[in-house]
């Protein structure tokens, strides 16, 4: 498929994934595919686009290979843009990406692209608080396991086994959150909140954990993004509900796997995102 308005392309040079070997290949890709960028901005050294920059060059896609954190803070703020947004695997979990695309390489990706076997959709996403998620929160003590995952991509083991004492600890007795509107699960609370939003309403899972062995198998589990593997009970579909940390303490969150905080209450609403995410038919 030839370009017949601009097509940008946004990656991040201080990622370990978005070497110099990996976007020669990717730029191979797009010239395969007949759709070169016209432009390539580099996040490591200058601002991400805007809705009004993109607007003023005519540009009709966005294509962003970076990870997760970059994704999270670009694809909302383009909410309204008229183009389409393709999101490449070029980080570590890249969770909208295979959500997306399955596990298929950004290769694959591309060539799909170029062949006009990619359709627009419009995702479910998570608001709160002036938040958005794309894929997932987990609110809660639990959520500083994300902190042991960052030594992990830094292969920092001496932080790594640090870190990893600490998110037991905080798991084990940091402010747990619990659900109050609707009321769901324990009272006491949960160490991870997790929230996904999906066609029938935002999935909750509530991840209490009771044993050390308990605390390392879910953390295990958060690293691993696999929350299926950590002990949990399921609370059902809802679209929005109410938590608070059951001693007034702030909240806890990893939203799309990049760590943040929260007051001490927050209400999750579902709703759909307002940007044409580019997708292949099983993705």
């Amino acid at each position: 498929m030839t370009m017949q308005a601009p097509l940008w392309l946004v990656r991040n040079s201080a990622s370990g994934s978005n070497d110099e070997a990996s976007i020669a290949a990717l730029h191979a890709a797009f010239a395969a595919a007949d759709c070169v960028p016209a432009r390539v901005v580099d996040c490591a050294a200058e601002a991400l686009p805007d809705r009004a920059a993109l607007e003023a060059a005519g540009v009709a896609c966005v294509a962003i290979y970076t990870g997760d954190g970059t994704v999270s803070a670009l694809v909302p703020a383009l909410e309204g843009w008229a183009g389409e947004v393709l999101v490449l695997p070029g980080g570590t979990a890249n969770l909208l990406a295979k959500t997306l695309h399955g596990d298929r390489p950004a290769e694959a990706i591309v060539a799909a692209f170029g062949a006009g076997h990619l359709h627009p959709i419009q995702r479910p996403c998570l608001r709160f608080a002036g938040h958005v998620a794309l894929i997932e929160v987990l609110a809660g003590p639990g959520a500083t396991w994300s902190d042991v995952r960052e030594g992990l991509r830094d292969g920092d083991l001496a932080e790594v086994a640090s870190k990893t004492v600490e998110a037991v600890r905080q798991s084990a007795d940091g402010a747990r959150v619990a659900v109050l509107d609707p009321v769901l699960g324990r009272a006491d609370g949960y160490a991870g909140l997790r929230l996904a939003p999906g066609h029938d309403g935002m999935t909750a899972d509530g991840y209490v954990s009771e044993t050390l062995s308990d605390y390392l198998k879910q953390g295990m589990a958060l690293l691993k993004r696999d929350f299926r593997e950590g002990p949990h009970d399921p609370l059902g579909q809802h679209p929005a509900l109410t938590c608070r940390t059951v001693d007034g303490a702030p909240i806890e969150l990893m939203i799309d796997g990049e760590r943040a905080s929260g007051p001490t209450e927050l209400r999750f609403e579902q709703a759909t995102l307002a940007v044409n995410l580019l997708a292949c038919a099983d993705g």
